[in-house]
């Protein structure tokens, strides 16, 4: 049984995660086949791209009633930048695009900053700070992070949830704050990329780890 499937749906990013889960001690596999998938013990779902893209290949393949259905088997389901975005509603990049349905609320595009002392263009590009703003982290992907932690951002666009009972952290940029990771009973999903963010980043893969191995 694989500890982890990465789930290939053509988009981008999916090497740098399974060197992260391979850092972590991980058995990985990028992989589209639903029986690997199902019998995973954890499932991830990268993303860097346009939503109405991916969601067109998530729907076309099947690969969104797969998502579901691991899901329902109640095992640690995580989705990175687009793949925490696929899990809205809907996202309104190039015109509104139904998503997976699985978090109440919808994806909007960030709003840049320019002023005489802050410029903060979009995309949002580099290291920016996680603000908790919930006590439950211990029992999440980001219980062995801390409150201000520094991970590393390449995004448009930001969800905007409708129930706040699920966000962990906000992150600000410019004049703006999002929601950049939330809990939902064994979904787990981040704005940033925790590959890509250093020893701080792979912690989350090494807390995902503890958790298939309980």
């Amino acid at each position: 049984m694989l500890d982890v499937a990465i789930i290939d749906y053509q988009i981008n990013n999916l090497h740098s995660v399974q060197a992260a889960c391979r850092h972590a001690g991980m058995r990985s596999a990028i992989t589209n086949n639903f029986a690997e998938i199902h019998n995973a013990q954890a499932v991830i779902l990268p993303g860097v791209g346009a939503f109405a893209k991916a969601i067109e290949e998530l729907k076309r393949t099947g690969l969104d009633q797969c998502i579901r259905d691991f899901i329902d088997s109640g095992r640690p389901f995580l989705g990175i930048c687009l793949g925490f975005q696929l899990l809205y509603d809907y996202s309104e990049e190039f015109g509104r695009n139904e998503g997976l349905g699985l978090v109440a609320g919808h994806v909007t595009r960030l709003t840049p900053t320019h002023s005489a002392t802050d410029r903060c263009p979009v995309p949002h590009v580099g290291w920016n700070a996680l603000v908790r703003v919930s006590d439950s982290w211990q029992t999440t992907l980001l219980a062995n992070n801390t409150d201000h932690a520094l991970m590393y951002f390449v995004h448009s666009y930001c969800v905007i949830p409708k129930n706040d009972k699920f966000v962990l952290s906000h992150t600000t940029y410019g004049d703006q704050t999002f929601c950049t990771a939330i809990q939902k009973n064994n979904i787990f999903g981040a704005q940033f990329h925790p590959e890509k963010s250093g020893p701080v980043g792979l912690k989350v893969y090494q807390t995902l780890k503890s958790k298939i191995s309980d």
